[in-house]
């Protein structure tokens, strides 16, 4: 018995690319993150969560990065409604 598609039928193959994030690729980034909280965990070496919940202990120069652009864009959000709220 063989299966026969409807007329007209066909597949159609779905070819977009996602931009996703590994779990690494987080540490290739400098993120952003409260200053107060910052401070303290560079000092104290406590673990510290970035505006995109990426959680880890800061111990590199994050000028050496690309900024998170999760972090980014979350941050310009912000920005964006403290602007508007002066408004």
């Amino acid at each position: 018995m063989s299966t026969q598609l409807s007329p007209g039928a066909e597949t159609v193959e779905d070819r977009r690319t996602q931009e996703s994030l590994d779990e690494g690729d987080h540490d290739r980034f400098s993120h952003y993150a409260r200053k107060d909280k910052l401070t303290e965990a560079m000092v104290m070496g406590t673990p510290l969560v970035a505006l995109c919940g990426k959680v880890w202990v800061p111990s590199r120069d994050p000028k050496k990065y690309p900024v998170c652009p999760a972090c980014k864009e979350i941050w310009e959000s912000l920005s964006d409604d403290e602007d508007d709220s002066r408004s």
